[in-house]
């Protein structure tokens, strides 16, 4: 039998919930492009519930222990002192979310000789070490696609919010003001602006599909150009790299894997290209983006804007200099956490953990590393290169 350790981030500050604000959720069945929403042979929770934190268990622990599995769940990740470390020797199958990311390094690869398989429950998988993942002979899976339309709705609403200048406008009224002149001396209007997606994936495709509708200039850049008949329907502008993009723009928003290539891809020597006043969105991975570099370009002016929900490391320290720079619009790692999401990444987790325990094969949409390289969705999105 196996141990499962499941990382998850902490409970709500005043408890699980006991309800919520809507008694259903929408049923997905598919996403765009035909691939379907998880499968598994059953699930044991309620669609809509909050599955990502610890009370939640991703909605696992009665189906793992039924199959006389054991199932270890805490929010304990950092530290030689975490519960992660101490309970990982004789771990099997770790779990965690990249809002609240187990970070499976080599060394720790190394101190765990029967760990088989890794799972992220949502999308995006570098917290785990991946060119040491394909030398250990670890498996690397993640719930592919099942909050990417999350994120995507997230990156509107943060281009809206900081184009509106509705953070600041939202704020007066908390304070009880009606300065308007305040409010408006930021606010402009998205309709004829000029925005470019750095990746065209999953997330990239469906932030500009839901752009089109209000009448901007789209331009993405992507190691994998789009289908002639997607460029020629969204009115889309091809770069060959970002750094061919950027100046064009008056809003970039990032939805690239990080990878060696990606890494401090938006240092001073990028920002300096683009457009003074240039408002900038990551939702991606915070290493994308130089931390420092973003300050600066927000207190020189040289970006209007910055808004995103990842952070390095996270959770981020309470002095990090993103929770204080002026005119941002940072949330904690939410964006892909929505209790719609945590339904269909919940799912998925146990989708793969079945198949594993079945010996069968795991989707291959699923995959990022298999049999010591880079596997399915892995092999098209990730790179191993130092």
């Amino acid at each position: 039998m196996a141990k499962v350790l499941c990382v998850l981030y902490d409970d709500p500050k005043n408890g699980y919930p006991t309800s919520y604000a809507r008694d259903d959720i929408p049923t997905i069945a598919s996403y765009p492009g035909g691939q379907t929403a998880p499968t598994p042979k059953a699930i044991d929770f309620t669609p809509g519930a909050l599955l990502g934190s610890v009370s939640g268990e991703l909605g696992l622990r009665d189906y793992l222990e039924s199959q006389g599995h054991t199932l270890v769940v805490t929010s304990s990740k950092d530290g030689d002192d975490s519960v992660l470390d101490r309970e990982l020797p004789d771990t099997d199958v770790v779990i965690s979310q990249p809002f609240w990311p187990a970070y499976i390094t080599a060394e720790r690869m190394a101190k765990a000789p029967n760990l088989k398989l890794a799972i992220t429950a949502g999308i995006g998988s570098d917290h785990v070490d991946l060119a040491a993942a394909t030398k250990h002979g670890l498996t690397v899976a993640e719930v592919t696609y099942s909050n990417s339309i999350s994120v995507a709705e997230h990156v509107v609403m943060m281009i809206l919010g900081l184009v509106r200048n509705y953070l600041p406008s939202h704020q007066v009224v908390l304070d009880g003001g009606w300065d308007i002149a305040d409010c408006v001396s930021r606010s402009y209007d998205l309709e004829g602006m000029h925005v470019g997606t750095v990746a065209a994936g999953r997330i990239g495709t469906a932030v500009l599909r839901r752009l089109a509708p209000f009448d901007v200039k789209l331009h993405y850049t992507d190691r994998h150009r789009l289908p002639e008949s997607i460029e020629r329907e969204l009115n889309l502008t091809f770069h060959p790299d970002a750094a061919s993009m950027v100046p064009h723009c008056d809003v970039v928003t990032v939805n690239a894997p990080l990878h060696p290539e990606t890494e401090g891809l938006f240092n001073d020597k990028l920002i300096g290209t683009m457009k003074r006043g240039t408002y900038l969105i990551n939702t991606a991975r915070a290493k994308i983006a130089d931390r420092d570099a973003i300050v600066r370009a927000l207190e020189s002016g040289q970006l209007a804007g910055y808004a995103g929900d990842v952070w390095y490391p996270q959770p981020a320290p309470a002095d990090h200099p993103w929770r204080t720079m002026p005119h941002h619009g940072m949330t904690p790692h939410i964006s892909g956490s929505s209790l719609s999401a945590q339904a269909r990444y919940a799912a998925g987790t146990r989708e793969i953990l079945e198949s594993f325990f079945a010996g069968t094969p795991i989707r291959d949409e699923y995959l990022i590393v298999d049999g010591g390289r880079l596997a399915g969705t892995g092999a098209h999105s990730y790179s191993t290169k130092s």
